[in-house]
């Protein structure tokens, strides 16, 4: 007969063998976004000529200058271009987060996630596998592998495609890395990303969005066809010359900013630029553009 010591220990062993391992977190299921942070930019779009908060260098700010949305009508590949996996988390759509074990040791292999916009997936490799060289493909999702510190997953990202920082012409480079630290509470998820781009950041660019478990949504089909809306000559990529863009002011004139306040850059990010701004700022009488912008169904245009 197994002693009362055999019997406790049996127990013991049970019980840890079928716990969760410690400060993993189960960060799977079905998530809605908030958009109480830098909402104009991520539900309607960024305005032309809003580079605040970027502390991008001088060539992201020619090449954000000279971007002309009509590209995305006129060049069928930019149709269907999707966010990036740096972007996707701050675009428009739900996300779906899903675990892969092995079933011979029921050790976690990887996240899966599914974006709403343009059906994106992207696999986080939680298995220690290494980064393949730097010669390898890249793709719009990168290469991301995760490592657990305490009960925060950290993500990195390397191999991504270019694309860009923010809607607006804003580039990110394919020599960006990518870094990303989730951390759930209880029902909401919160992303904090940190992207170092060498070509185009003079520092890393620190951003952060939060979700919300819900489990009722079902995630449609988002599908993209390709379809010249504007026809043009073969070709053709709409662009503006250095200094003619027209609209890179309308920005800091609808919210009555300085000029130079609005085009990016490290020194603008940090609390003693406001004494630059000193007599510079004069804000409208009356909020007439993105009053109240918390929901996809509330960003109006004027204050009513």
């Amino acid at each position: 007969m197994a002693s009362i010591k055999q019997r406790a220990f049996a127990c013991l062993f049970v019980t840890l063998a079928s716990a969760p391992a410690f400060a993993q977190v189960d960060f799977s299921g079905e998530w809605a976004p908030l958009y109480h942070e830098d909402g104009p930019e991520r539900l309607p779009g960024p305005e032309l000529g809003d580079y605040t908060e970027l502390p991008i260098n001088q060539a992201a700010r020619m090449r954000a200058d000279s971007y002309d949305a009509d590209r995305i009508s006129v060049v069928p590949e930019y149709q269907c271009r999707p966010h990036g996996a740096d972007y996707a988390m701050r675009g428009l759509g739900n996300l779906r987060i899903s675990r892969e074990y092995d079933e011979a040791t029921q050790k976690l292999i990887a996240f899966h996630t599914h974006m709403l916009a343009w059906d994106s997936e992207r696999t986080i490799w939680m298995d220690g596998r290494p980064h393949p060289p730097a010669y390898a493909d890249h793709t719009w999702q990168g290469f991301s592998t995760g490592v657990w510190e305490g009960n925060m997953l950290t993500i990195t990202t390397t191999h991504l495609k270019t694309n860009y920082l923010r809607r607006n012409g804003v580039p990110r480079s394919d020599k960006a890395t990518l870094t990303e630290h989730w951390i759930r509470h209880g029902d909401y998820l919160t992303v904090i990303t940190v992207i170092n781009d060498p070509v185009f950041l003079t520092e890393p660019l620190v951003r952060s969005d939060n979700w919300f478990l819900d489990p009722g949504q079902a995630i449609g089909v988002f599908g993209c066809e390709y379809d010249p809306e504007v026809p043009k000559p073969e070709g053709t990529v709409p662009n503006h010359l250095p200094g003619t863009n027209p609209f890179l002011t309308e920005f800091a004139h609808y919210y009555g900013l300085p000029e130079d306040a609005v085009r990016g850059g490290a020194e603008t990010l940090y609390p003693e630029y406001r004494q630059k701004m000193n007599g510079k700022y004069n804000p409208p009488a009356k909020c007439t553009r993105y009053c109240t912008c918390t929901t996809l169904f509330n960003c109006n245009l004027d204050s009513k």
